[in-house]
Protein backbone atom coordinates (compact mmCIF):
# COMPACT_ATOMS: atom_id res chain seq x y z
CA UNK A 1 0.00 0.00 0.00
CA UNK A 2 2.81 2.38 0.77
CA UNK A 3 4.32 1.84 -2.71
CA UNK A 4 0.99 2.51 -4.37
CA UNK A 5 0.45 5.71 -2.45
CA UNK A 6 3.90 6.86 -3.42
CA UNK A 7 3.13 6.27 -7.09
CA UNK A 8 -0.06 8.29 -6.83
CA UNK A 9 1.78 11.12 -5.15
CA UNK A 10 4.38 11.18 -7.92
CA UNK A 11 1.88 11.10 -10.79
CA UNK A 12 -0.66 13.49 -9.42
CA UNK A 13 1.51 16.64 -9.55
CA UNK A 14 2.34 15.93 -13.19
CA UNK A 15 -1.32 15.58 -14.01
CA UNK A 16 -2.20 18.90 -12.43
CA UNK A 17 0.65 20.65 -14.27
CA UNK A 18 -0.59 19.27 -17.60
CA UNK A 19 -4.15 20.39 -16.85
CA UNK A 20 -2.95 23.83 -15.81
CA UNK A 21 -0.91 24.22 -18.99
CA UNK A 22 -3.86 23.14 -21.11
CA UNK A 23 -6.14 25.69 -19.45
CA UNK A 24 -3.49 28.42 -19.89
CA UNK A 25 -3.07 27.68 -23.60
CA UNK A 26 -6.80 27.80 -24.28
CA UNK A 27 -6.95 31.29 -22.77
CA UNK A 28 -4.18 32.78 -24.99
CA UNK A 29 -5.34 34.84 -28.01
CA UNK A 30 -4.44 33.42 -31.44
CA UNK A 31 -1.21 34.75 -32.96
CA UNK A 32 -1.68 37.74 -35.29
CA UNK A 33 -2.18 36.98 -38.96
CA UNK A 34 0.96 37.95 -40.88
CA UNK A 35 0.42 40.70 -43.43
CA UNK A 36 -0.32 39.43 -46.94
CA UNK A 37 2.52 39.41 -49.40
CA UNK A 38 2.05 41.99 -52.16
CA UNK A 39 3.77 40.22 -55.04
CA UNK A 40 3.34 43.27 -57.26
CA UNK A 41 6.06 44.97 -55.18
CA UNK A 42 8.62 42.56 -56.62
CA UNK A 43 9.86 42.77 -60.19
CA UNK A 44 9.45 39.53 -62.21
CA UNK A 45 12.97 38.32 -61.45
CA UNK A 46 12.64 38.82 -57.70
CA UNK A 47 9.27 37.05 -57.73
CA UNK A 48 11.08 33.97 -59.02
CA UNK A 49 13.78 34.26 -56.37
CA UNK A 50 11.32 34.85 -53.50
CA UNK A 51 10.70 31.11 -53.25
CA UNK A 52 14.39 30.27 -52.81
CA UNK A 53 15.74 29.30 -49.39
CA UNK A 54 19.34 30.11 -50.34
CA UNK A 55 21.24 32.84 -52.15
CA UNK A 56 21.23 36.61 -52.02
CA UNK A 57 20.11 39.34 -54.43
CA UNK A 58 21.35 42.87 -55.04
CA UNK A 59 18.29 45.08 -55.13
CA UNK A 60 17.07 48.64 -55.40
CA UNK A 61 14.54 49.33 -52.66
CA UNK A 62 12.06 52.18 -53.00
CA UNK A 63 10.08 53.46 -50.03
CA UNK A 64 6.62 55.08 -50.21
CA UNK A 65 8.00 58.27 -48.63
CA UNK A 66 11.23 59.77 -47.36
CA UNK A 67 9.89 59.43 -43.82
CA UNK A 68 9.43 55.67 -44.24
CA UNK A 69 12.84 55.01 -45.77
CA UNK A 70 14.94 54.77 -42.54
CA UNK A 71 12.57 52.18 -41.06
CA UNK A 72 12.59 50.22 -44.33
CA UNK A 73 16.39 50.14 -44.30
CA UNK A 74 16.38 49.02 -40.67
CA UNK A 75 14.08 46.16 -41.67
CA UNK A 76 16.54 45.17 -44.41
CA UNK A 77 19.31 44.93 -41.83
CA UNK A 78 17.14 43.00 -39.38
CA UNK A 79 16.49 40.45 -42.12
CA UNK A 80 20.21 39.92 -42.70
CA UNK A 81 20.66 42.39 -45.53
CA UNK A 82 23.44 44.95 -46.08
CA UNK A 83 23.00 48.50 -47.35
CA UNK A 84 24.56 50.02 -50.47
CA UNK A 85 24.53 53.53 -51.89
CA UNK A 86 21.62 55.91 -51.13
CA UNK A 87 19.37 56.78 -54.10
CA UNK A 88 17.34 59.80 -53.00
CA UNK A 89 16.16 60.59 -56.54
CA UNK A 90 13.84 57.56 -56.29
CA UNK A 91 13.42 57.65 -52.47
CA UNK A 92 15.42 54.47 -52.23
CA UNK A 93 18.68 52.70 -51.61
CA UNK A 94 20.73 49.89 -53.06
CA UNK A 95 21.04 46.82 -50.87
CA UNK A 96 21.89 43.14 -50.82
CA UNK A 97 19.37 40.83 -49.14
CA UNK A 98 18.85 37.09 -48.58
CA UNK A 99 16.35 35.74 -51.10
CA UNK A 100 14.36 34.24 -48.22
CA UNK A 101 13.68 37.78 -46.93
CA UNK A 102 12.00 38.98 -50.13
CA UNK A 103 8.44 37.90 -49.15
CA UNK A 104 8.76 39.70 -45.81
CA UNK A 105 9.95 42.88 -47.48
CA UNK A 106 7.15 42.66 -50.03
CA UNK A 107 4.61 42.35 -47.22
CA UNK A 108 5.89 45.44 -45.41
CA UNK A 109 4.11 48.77 -45.70
CA UNK A 110 7.54 50.41 -45.45
CA UNK A 111 8.43 49.13 -48.93
CA UNK A 112 7.04 50.60 -52.15
CA UNK A 113 8.87 48.38 -54.66
CA UNK A 114 11.89 46.08 -55.02
CA UNK A 115 13.86 45.65 -58.25
CA UNK A 116 17.01 43.73 -59.13
CA UNK A 117 20.03 46.04 -59.20
CA UNK A 118 20.85 45.03 -62.74
CA UNK A 119 24.35 45.06 -64.17
CA UNK A 120 25.11 47.78 -66.71
CA UNK A 121 27.60 47.97 -69.56
CA UNK A 122 28.43 50.47 -72.24
CA UNK A 123 25.27 50.28 -75.11
CA UNK A 124 32.33 61.93 -87.56
CA UNK A 125 33.20 64.12 -90.42
CA UNK A 126 30.41 62.70 -92.61
CA UNK A 127 28.00 62.45 -89.69
CA UNK A 128 27.88 66.21 -89.10
CA UNK A 129 27.39 66.93 -92.77
CA UNK A 130 24.77 64.22 -93.24
CA UNK A 131 22.46 65.51 -90.50
CA UNK A 132 23.11 69.19 -91.21
CA UNK A 133 24.99 70.01 -87.99
CA UNK A 134 27.98 71.33 -89.91
CA UNK A 135 25.71 73.76 -91.76
CA UNK A 136 24.24 74.91 -88.44
CA UNK A 137 27.68 75.78 -87.12
CA UNK A 138 28.80 77.43 -90.35
CA UNK A 139 25.62 79.34 -91.26
CA UNK A 140 23.89 80.02 -87.93
CA UNK A 141 26.91 80.12 -85.64
CA UNK A 142 25.58 77.64 -83.08
CA UNK A 143 28.10 75.22 -81.59
CA UNK A 144 26.52 74.33 -78.24
CA UNK A 145 28.37 77.01 -76.29
CA UNK A 146 27.05 77.53 -72.78
CA UNK A 147 25.16 74.23 -72.72
CA UNK A 148 26.13 71.54 -70.21
CA UNK A 149 25.81 67.91 -71.29
CA UNK A 150 26.07 65.13 -68.70
CA UNK A 151 27.61 61.93 -70.07
CA UNK A 152 26.91 58.89 -67.88
CA UNK A 153 29.29 56.26 -69.17
CA UNK A 154 32.74 54.76 -68.56
CA UNK A 155 34.59 58.04 -68.02
CA UNK A 156 36.59 60.33 -70.28
CA UNK A 157 40.17 60.79 -71.41
CA UNK A 158 41.93 63.32 -69.17
CA UNK A 159 43.92 64.99 -71.93
CA UNK A 160 42.55 64.47 -75.45
CA UNK A 161 43.31 67.50 -77.64
CA UNK A 162 39.78 67.50 -79.10
CA UNK A 163 38.22 68.14 -75.68
CA UNK A 164 40.47 71.13 -74.95
CA UNK A 165 39.23 74.73 -75.05
CA UNK A 166 41.38 76.24 -77.84
CA UNK A 167 41.42 79.67 -76.16
CA UNK A 168 41.73 78.84 -72.47
CA UNK A 169 43.83 75.74 -73.09
CA UNK A 170 41.93 73.68 -70.52
CA UNK A 171 39.70 70.63 -70.86
CA UNK A 172 36.00 71.30 -71.52
CA UNK A 173 35.07 68.69 -68.92
CA UNK A 174 33.65 70.91 -66.18
CA UNK A 175 33.16 68.07 -63.71
CA UNK A 176 34.24 64.45 -63.41
CA UNK A 177 32.49 62.16 -60.91
CA UNK A 178 33.71 58.61 -60.39
CA UNK A 179 30.96 56.39 -59.02
CA UNK A 180 33.02 53.21 -59.47
CA UNK A 181 36.44 53.83 -57.90
CA UNK A 182 35.92 57.31 -56.42
CA UNK A 183 38.97 58.84 -58.10
CA UNK A 184 39.13 62.61 -58.46
CA UNK A 185 41.06 62.87 -61.75
CA UNK A 186 39.32 62.02 -65.03
CA UNK A 187 40.12 58.69 -66.70
CA UNK A 188 38.49 56.11 -68.96
CA UNK A 189 39.78 52.57 -68.59
CA UNK A 190 37.16 51.20 -71.01
CA UNK A 191 37.09 53.81 -73.82
CA UNK A 192 33.36 53.89 -74.52
CA UNK A 193 32.73 57.16 -72.65
CA UNK A 194 35.56 58.99 -74.39
CA UNK A 195 34.16 58.02 -77.78
CA UNK A 196 30.67 59.19 -76.78
CA UNK A 197 32.02 62.47 -75.37
CA UNK A 198 33.82 63.18 -78.63
CA UNK A 199 30.69 62.62 -80.72
CA UNK A 200 28.92 65.24 -78.63
CA UNK A 201 31.60 67.87 -78.13
CA UNK A 202 34.93 67.02 -79.79
CA UNK A 203 36.36 70.01 -81.68
CA UNK A 204 38.44 68.04 -84.20
CA UNK A 205 41.77 69.57 -83.15
CA UNK A 206 43.77 66.45 -84.04
CA UNK A 207 42.09 66.18 -87.45
CA UNK A 208 42.12 69.87 -88.45
CA UNK A 209 38.40 70.01 -87.71
CA UNK A 210 37.41 67.10 -89.94
CA UNK A 211 36.32 64.81 -87.10
CA UNK A 212 34.65 67.36 -84.88
CA UNK A 213 31.65 66.44 -82.79
CA UNK A 214 28.15 67.81 -83.25
CA UNK A 215 28.39 70.60 -80.63
CA UNK A 216 32.09 71.39 -80.20
CA UNK A 217 31.35 74.38 -77.96
CA UNK A 218 29.40 72.40 -75.37
CA UNK A 219 30.80 71.65 -71.94
CA UNK A 220 30.74 68.16 -70.46
CA UNK A 221 29.91 66.78 -67.06
CA UNK A 222 31.18 63.20 -67.06
CA UNK A 223 29.92 60.65 -64.55
CA UNK A 224 31.69 57.30 -64.56
CA UNK A 225 29.12 54.55 -63.93
CA UNK A 226 30.86 51.73 -65.86
CA UNK A 227 34.07 49.97 -64.88
CA UNK A 228 37.07 48.99 -67.02
CA UNK A 229 35.15 46.11 -68.58
CA UNK A 230 32.16 48.31 -69.38
CA UNK A 231 29.94 47.07 -66.56
CA UNK A 232 28.16 48.70 -63.64
CA UNK A 233 24.81 48.57 -61.82
CA UNK A 234 21.60 50.47 -62.34
CA UNK A 235 22.11 51.86 -58.83
CA UNK A 236 25.30 53.52 -60.15
CA UNK A 237 23.37 55.07 -63.03
CA UNK A 238 20.58 56.22 -60.69
CA UNK A 239 23.17 57.80 -58.40
CA UNK A 240 24.62 59.62 -61.42
CA UNK A 241 21.16 60.92 -62.34
CA UNK A 242 20.75 62.07 -58.74
CA UNK A 243 23.99 64.07 -59.07
CA UNK A 244 22.69 65.65 -62.28
CA UNK A 245 19.52 66.90 -60.59
CA UNK A 246 21.43 68.19 -57.57
CA UNK A 247 23.97 70.15 -59.66
CA UNK A 248 21.92 71.13 -62.71
CA UNK A 249 21.91 74.85 -61.95
CA UNK A 250 25.56 75.41 -61.08
CA UNK A 251 26.73 73.37 -64.08
CA UNK A 252 23.89 74.40 -66.43
CA UNK A 253 23.11 70.76 -67.21
CA UNK A 254 20.42 70.71 -69.90
CA UNK A 255 21.02 67.26 -71.42
CA UNK A 256 21.88 63.77 -70.17
CA UNK A 257 23.30 61.20 -72.60
CA UNK A 258 22.75 57.55 -71.69
CA UNK A 259 24.58 55.33 -74.16
CA UNK A 260 23.93 52.54 -71.68
CA UNK A 261 20.80 50.50 -71.14
CA UNK A 262 19.26 47.38 -69.66
CA UNK A 263 16.69 44.79 -70.61
CA UNK A 264 13.04 45.54 -69.90
CA UNK A 265 11.81 43.29 -67.10
CA UNK A 266 9.06 45.45 -65.60
CA UNK A 267 6.88 48.42 -66.54
CA UNK A 268 8.50 51.81 -66.83
CA UNK A 269 6.05 52.90 -64.12
CA UNK A 270 7.89 50.76 -61.54
CA UNK A 271 11.46 50.31 -62.84
CA UNK A 272 13.68 52.51 -60.61
CA UNK A 273 15.92 53.40 -63.56
CA UNK A 274 13.09 54.77 -65.70
CA UNK A 275 11.56 56.51 -62.68
CA UNK A 276 14.88 58.25 -62.04
CA UNK A 277 14.92 59.52 -65.63
CA UNK A 278 11.36 60.80 -65.14
CA UNK A 279 12.55 62.92 -62.23
CA UNK A 280 15.37 64.32 -64.37
CA UNK A 281 12.94 65.24 -67.17
CA UNK A 282 10.61 66.98 -64.70
CA UNK A 283 13.60 69.17 -63.83
CA UNK A 284 13.68 70.37 -67.45
CA UNK A 285 16.62 68.22 -68.53
CA UNK A 286 16.45 66.28 -71.82
CA UNK A 287 17.34 62.60 -71.36
CA UNK A 288 18.70 61.00 -74.54
CA UNK A 289 19.09 57.20 -74.55
CA UNK A 290 20.25 54.52 -76.96
CA UNK A 291 17.47 52.29 -78.30
CA UNK A 292 19.64 49.14 -78.11
CA UNK A 293 21.35 46.87 -80.61
CA UNK A 294 18.75 44.12 -80.86
CA UNK A 295 17.32 44.51 -84.36
CA UNK A 296 18.39 40.96 -85.22
CA UNK A 297 17.84 37.70 -83.37
CA UNK A 298 20.42 34.91 -83.08
CA UNK A 299 19.33 33.54 -86.47
CA UNK A 300 19.88 36.91 -88.16
CA UNK A 301 16.17 37.62 -88.61
CA UNK A 302 14.67 41.03 -88.00
CA UNK A 303 12.99 41.21 -84.61
CA UNK A 304 10.78 43.74 -82.84
CA UNK A 305 10.33 44.65 -79.14
CA UNK A 306 14.08 45.03 -78.60
CA UNK A 307 14.01 48.54 -77.13
CA UNK A 308 16.14 48.74 -74.00
CA UNK A 309 15.49 50.54 -70.72
CA UNK A 310 15.38 53.42 -69.98
CA UNK A 311 14.60 54.04 -73.66
CA UNK A 312 11.25 52.30 -73.26
CA UNK A 313 9.91 55.19 -71.15
CA UNK A 314 7.81 57.79 -73.02
CA UNK A 315 9.58 60.77 -71.42
CA UNK A 316 12.99 59.60 -72.68
CA UNK A 317 14.25 60.64 -76.13
CA UNK A 318 15.11 57.23 -77.60
CA UNK A 319 17.45 57.00 -80.57
CA UNK A 320 17.84 54.17 -83.07
CA UNK A 321 20.72 53.93 -85.54
CA UNK A 322 20.92 54.72 -89.23
CA UNK A 323 23.87 54.40 -91.60
CA UNK A 324 25.08 57.25 -93.82
CA UNK A 325 26.83 54.59 -95.97
CA UNK A 326 30.06 56.58 -95.91
CA UNK A 327 28.62 59.55 -97.84
CA UNK A 328 27.03 62.91 -97.01
CA UNK A 329 24.17 62.23 -99.46
CA UNK A 330 20.99 61.41 -97.55
CA UNK A 331 19.52 59.52 -100.49
CA UNK A 332 21.53 56.40 -99.66
CA UNK A 333 20.93 56.41 -95.89
CA UNK A 334 19.57 53.18 -94.43
CA UNK A 335 18.51 51.79 -91.07
CA UNK A 336 21.36 49.95 -89.35
CA UNK A 337 20.50 46.26 -89.26
CA UNK A 338 21.34 46.02 -85.55
CA UNK A 339 19.16 48.95 -84.46
CA UNK A 340 16.44 47.90 -81.99
CA UNK A 341 12.85 48.18 -83.10
CA UNK A 342 9.76 48.93 -81.02
CA UNK A 343 7.44 48.76 -79.35
CA UNK A 344 8.77 48.69 -75.82
CA UNK A 345 8.21 45.39 -74.03
CA UNK A 346 5.49 45.14 -71.34
CA UNK A 347 4.04 48.66 -71.86
CA UNK A 348 3.97 48.41 -75.68
CA UNK A 349 4.86 52.07 -76.23
CA UNK A 350 5.90 53.32 -79.67
CA UNK A 351 9.69 53.54 -79.97
CA UNK A 352 12.25 54.58 -81.12
CA UNK A 353 11.53 58.31 -81.30
CA UNK A 354 13.84 58.81 -84.30
CA UNK A 355 17.08 57.47 -85.76
CA UNK A 356 20.51 59.04 -86.25
CA UNK A 357 23.84 57.93 -87.75
CA UNK A 358 25.35 55.08 -85.72
CA UNK A 359 27.51 53.06 -88.14
CA UNK A 360 31.24 53.65 -88.52
CA UNK A 361 31.17 56.77 -86.35
CA UNK A 362 34.63 58.28 -86.00
CA UNK A 363 35.34 59.82 -82.63
CA UNK A 364 37.95 59.94 -79.88
CA UNK A 365 40.16 57.13 -78.58
CA UNK A 366 41.92 56.82 -75.22
CA UNK A 367 45.31 55.07 -75.37
CA UNK A 368 44.95 53.90 -71.75
CA UNK A 369 41.63 52.16 -72.35
CA UNK A 370 40.83 48.53 -73.14
CA UNK A 371 39.17 49.65 -76.40
CA UNK A 372 42.54 50.87 -77.65
CA UNK A 373 43.66 47.23 -77.61
CA UNK A 374 40.47 45.30 -78.37
CA UNK A 375 39.33 47.69 -81.14
CA UNK A 376 42.78 48.33 -82.60
CA UNK A 377 41.76 47.51 -86.22
CA UNK A 378 39.43 50.52 -86.07
CA UNK A 379 41.92 53.10 -84.78
CA UNK A 380 42.50 56.11 -87.04
CA UNK A 381 45.19 58.74 -87.34
CA UNK A 382 44.65 62.48 -87.33
CA UNK A 383 46.25 65.21 -89.40
CA UNK A 384 48.61 66.55 -86.74
CA UNK A 385 51.48 64.73 -85.00
CA UNK A 386 50.34 62.78 -81.92
CA UNK A 387 51.92 60.08 -79.77
CA UNK A 388 49.03 57.71 -80.40
CA UNK A 389 46.20 57.15 -82.88
CA UNK A 390 43.64 59.69 -81.61
CA UNK A 391 40.49 58.43 -83.31
CA UNK A 392 38.41 55.26 -83.33
CA UNK A 393 35.53 54.07 -85.52
CA UNK A 394 32.66 52.37 -83.66
CA UNK A 395 29.06 51.39 -84.40
CA UNK A 396 25.94 51.01 -82.30
CA UNK A 397 22.98 52.96 -81.02
CA UNK A 398 25.44 54.07 -78.33
CA UNK A 399 26.97 56.20 -81.08
CA UNK A 400 23.63 57.41 -82.46
CA UNK A 401 22.40 58.73 -79.10
CA UNK A 402 25.21 61.31 -78.65
CA UNK A 403 24.65 62.52 -82.22
CA UNK A 404 21.17 63.53 -81.06
CA UNK A 405 22.43 64.82 -77.70
CA UNK A 406 24.81 67.13 -79.55
CA UNK A 407 21.99 68.30 -81.79
CA UNK A 408 19.89 69.10 -78.71
CA UNK A 409 22.77 71.24 -77.43
CA UNK A 410 22.62 73.27 -80.65
CA UNK A 411 18.84 73.61 -80.26
CA UNK A 412 19.09 74.79 -76.67
CA UNK A 413 21.74 77.34 -77.56
CA UNK A 414 19.35 78.66 -80.20
CA UNK A 415 16.38 78.59 -77.80
CA UNK A 416 17.20 78.05 -74.10
CA UNK A 417 13.50 78.07 -73.15
CA UNK A 418 12.76 74.72 -74.83
CA UNK A 419 11.46 71.96 -72.55
CA UNK A 420 12.15 68.23 -73.02
CA UNK A 421 8.74 67.70 -74.67
CA UNK A 422 9.32 70.62 -77.04
CA UNK A 423 12.76 69.31 -77.96
CA UNK A 424 11.43 65.86 -78.82
CA UNK A 425 8.50 67.30 -80.79
CA UNK A 426 10.77 69.55 -82.87
CA UNK A 427 13.17 66.69 -83.62
CA UNK A 428 10.29 64.49 -84.79
CA UNK A 429 8.51 67.24 -86.74
CA UNK A 430 11.66 68.08 -88.73
CA UNK A 431 12.85 64.49 -89.21
CA UNK A 432 12.95 62.96 -92.68
CA UNK A 433 10.64 59.97 -93.23
CA UNK A 434 11.77 57.07 -95.39
CA UNK A 435 8.67 55.27 -96.77
CA UNK A 436 10.39 51.88 -96.90
CA UNK A 437 10.59 51.67 -93.09
CA UNK A 438 7.76 51.34 -90.58
CA UNK A 439 7.35 53.59 -87.55
CA UNK A 440 8.58 50.97 -85.11
CA UNK A 441 11.85 50.89 -87.05
CA UNK A 442 12.53 54.56 -87.85
CA UNK A 443 10.26 56.29 -85.34
CA UNK A 444 9.38 59.73 -86.65
CA UNK A 445 12.22 59.50 -89.17
CA UNK A 446 15.90 60.28 -89.74
CA UNK A 447 17.50 63.11 -87.74
CA UNK A 448 17.59 66.50 -89.47
CA UNK A 449 19.73 68.70 -87.21
CA UNK A 450 19.58 71.69 -89.50
CA UNK A 451 15.78 71.71 -89.59
CA UNK A 452 15.52 71.11 -85.83
CA UNK A 453 17.73 74.08 -85.00
CA UNK A 454 15.88 76.25 -87.53
CA UNK A 455 12.50 75.50 -85.93
CA UNK A 456 13.93 75.88 -82.42
CA UNK A 457 15.32 79.28 -83.39
CA UNK A 458 11.95 80.37 -84.81
CA UNK A 459 10.04 79.38 -81.66
CA UNK A 460 12.36 81.60 -79.60
CA UNK A 461 10.85 84.66 -81.34
CA UNK A 462 7.86 83.48 -83.43
CA UNK A 463 6.55 86.98 -84.17
CA UNK A 464 9.65 88.05 -86.03
CA UNK A 465 9.66 85.61 -88.97
CA UNK A 466 7.57 83.31 -91.13
CA UNK A 467 6.88 79.81 -89.82
CA UNK A 468 9.67 77.65 -91.29
CA UNK A 469 8.89 74.59 -93.38
CA UNK A 470 10.54 72.24 -95.82
CA UNK A 471 9.34 69.52 -98.14
CA UNK A 472 11.65 66.99 -96.47
CA UNK A 473 10.30 67.60 -92.96
CA UNK A 474 7.85 65.00 -91.72
CA UNK A 475 5.51 67.62 -90.22
CA UNK A 476 4.51 64.86 -87.76
CA UNK A 477 5.05 63.64 -84.25
CA UNK A 478 4.33 60.34 -82.57
CA UNK A 479 2.42 61.38 -79.45
CA UNK A 480 2.12 58.29 -77.31
CA UNK A 481 1.26 55.62 -79.89
CA UNK A 482 -0.47 57.99 -82.31
CA UNK A 483 0.87 59.65 -85.44
CA UNK A 484 -0.18 63.31 -85.30
CA UNK A 485 0.21 65.62 -88.30
CA UNK A 486 -1.06 68.68 -90.13
CA UNK A 487 -0.48 71.50 -87.65
CA UNK A 488 2.05 74.10 -86.61
CA UNK A 489 3.79 74.29 -83.26
CA UNK A 490 3.37 77.34 -81.06
CA UNK A 491 5.92 78.35 -78.44
CA UNK A 492 3.48 78.42 -75.51
CA UNK A 493 1.49 75.25 -76.27
CA UNK A 494 0.64 73.41 -73.04
CA UNK A 495 2.03 70.12 -74.42
CA UNK A 496 5.50 71.45 -73.64
CA UNK A 497 4.73 71.84 -69.93
CA UNK A 498 6.73 69.88 -67.36
CA UNK A 499 3.52 68.45 -65.90
CA UNK A 500 2.58 66.78 -69.20
CA UNK A 501 4.01 63.32 -69.85
CA UNK A 502 4.63 62.55 -73.51
CA UNK A 503 1.42 60.91 -74.79
CA UNK A 504 -0.98 62.48 -72.25
CA UNK A 505 -4.26 63.84 -73.64
CA UNK A 506 -4.91 66.21 -70.72
CA UNK A 507 -2.74 68.32 -68.43
CA UNK A 508 -2.54 67.89 -64.67
CA UNK A 509 -5.29 70.51 -64.34
CA UNK A 510 -7.59 68.74 -66.82
CA UNK A 511 -7.00 70.95 -69.87
CA UNK A 512 -6.85 69.30 -73.30
CA UNK A 513 -3.29 68.95 -74.51
CA UNK A 514 -2.47 71.29 -77.42
CA UNK A 515 0.61 71.35 -79.63
CA UNK A 516 -0.17 74.52 -81.55
CA UNK A 517 -2.62 75.47 -84.29
CA UNK A 518 -4.02 73.72 -87.35
CA UNK A 519 -5.60 75.19 -90.47
CA UNK A 520 -9.31 74.35 -90.84
CA UNK A 521 -9.67 75.89 -94.32
CA UNK A 522 -8.05 75.12 -97.66
CA UNK A 523 -5.78 78.08 -97.07
CA UNK A 524 -5.23 80.06 -93.89
CA UNK A 525 -3.76 83.50 -93.32
CA UNK A 526 -2.48 84.98 -90.10
CA UNK A 527 -5.28 84.87 -87.56
CA UNK A 528 -7.90 83.48 -89.96
CA UNK A 529 -8.93 79.83 -90.27
CA UNK A 530 -6.69 78.52 -87.51
CA UNK A 531 -7.94 76.31 -84.69
CA UNK A 532 -6.22 74.63 -81.74
CA UNK A 533 -4.16 71.60 -82.73
CA UNK A 534 -5.04 69.35 -79.85
CA UNK A 535 -5.65 65.83 -78.58
CA UNK A 536 -7.24 63.58 -79.54
CA UNK A 537 -6.27 64.22 -83.13
CA UNK A 538 -7.54 60.90 -84.55
CA UNK A 539 -4.07 59.85 -85.63
CA UNK A 540 -3.01 56.41 -86.79
CA UNK A 541 -2.01 54.02 -84.00
CA UNK A 542 1.53 53.07 -85.03
CA UNK A 543 1.72 50.14 -82.60
CA UNK A 544 -1.67 48.45 -82.93
CA UNK A 545 -2.92 49.75 -86.29
CA UNK A 546 -6.67 49.24 -86.69
CA UNK A 547 -6.79 46.40 -84.16
CA UNK A 548 -9.05 47.26 -81.21
CA UNK A 549 -10.70 49.97 -83.26
CA UNK A 550 -7.49 51.97 -83.58
CA UNK A 551 -7.05 52.22 -79.81
CA UNK A 552 -4.33 50.64 -77.69
CA UNK A 553 -5.08 46.99 -76.95
CA UNK A 554 -4.68 45.05 -73.73
CA UNK A 555 -3.19 41.86 -75.18
CA UNK A 556 0.49 41.14 -75.80
CA UNK A 557 1.78 42.88 -78.93
CA UNK A 558 3.13 40.66 -81.71
CA UNK A 559 3.85 40.93 -85.42
CA UNK A 560 2.51 37.53 -86.39
CA UNK A 561 0.45 36.18 -83.52
CA UNK A 562 3.33 34.28 -81.90
CA UNK A 563 4.94 36.25 -79.12
CA UNK A 564 7.97 33.98 -78.92
CA UNK A 565 8.99 35.05 -82.41
CA UNK A 566 9.13 38.71 -81.49
CA UNK A 567 9.79 38.96 -77.76
CA UNK A 568 13.34 39.93 -76.89
CA UNK A 569 13.03 40.10 -73.11
CA UNK A 570 12.03 37.26 -70.83
CA UNK A 571 12.86 36.17 -67.31
CA UNK A 572 13.23 32.48 -68.00
CA UNK A 573 17.00 32.51 -68.53
CA UNK A 574 18.00 34.96 -65.84
CA UNK A 575 20.72 33.58 -63.60
CA UNK A 576 21.60 34.83 -60.15
CA UNK A 577 21.80 38.58 -60.35
CA UNK A 578 23.58 39.16 -63.62
CA UNK A 579 21.04 40.95 -65.78
CA UNK A 580 23.07 43.20 -68.02
CA UNK A 581 22.49 46.88 -68.67
CA UNK A 582 24.36 47.73 -71.82
CA UNK A 583 24.29 50.30 -74.56
CA UNK A 584 27.34 48.86 -76.04
CA UNK A 585 29.49 48.74 -78.99
CA UNK A 586 27.48 46.28 -80.92
CA UNK A 587 28.27 42.61 -81.50
CA UNK A 588 26.19 42.31 -84.68
CA UNK A 589 28.35 41.71 -87.80
CA UNK A 590 26.75 44.79 -89.39
CA UNK A 591 28.59 46.91 -86.81
CA UNK A 592 32.05 46.04 -88.12
CA UNK A 593 32.46 49.12 -90.30
CA UNK A 594 35.21 51.71 -90.63
CA UNK A 595 34.70 54.03 -93.59
CA UNK A 596 38.29 55.29 -93.45
CA UNK A 597 40.07 52.14 -92.34
CA UNK A 598 43.21 51.73 -94.49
Amino acid sequence: MRKTACLVLLVAPLFFVAVAQSISLTQLPPPPTPPPIDWSKLDPVLRQRAGLLTGRSRIVLRAPSAAALPAALSLVQQLGGSLGRPLPIVIGQAAEVPNVSLPTLAASGLVEHLSVDRLVAGALERTGSTIGATAVRQNLGYDGSGVGVAVIDSGVSPSHDDLTDPIAGVQRVDQFVDLINERSVAYDDYGHGTHVAGIIAGNGFDSSGRRSGIAPGAHLIVLKALDGSGRGRISDVIAALDYVVSHKTELNIRIVNLSIATGVYESYTSDPLTLATARVVREGIVVVAAAGNYGHNAQGRTQYRGITAPGNAPWVLTVGASSHMGTIDRADDTIAAFSSRGPGAIDNGAKPDLVAPGVGIESLSDPSSSFYVTKSPYLLSGTVPTTYLPYLSLSGTSMAAPVVAGTVALMLQANPSLTPNAVKAILQYTAEVYPSYDRLTQGAGFLNASGAVELAHFLAAPDTAEYPSSSNWSGQLIWGNYLIQGGRFTALANAWSADVTWGDTTTATGQTVEWGVICTLQSCTDGIGWAPWQAPANGQNVVWGSTCGGADCSQTWTTNGTEDDTAVWSTTSVDDGDIVVWGTTCSDPSCDVSWNNP
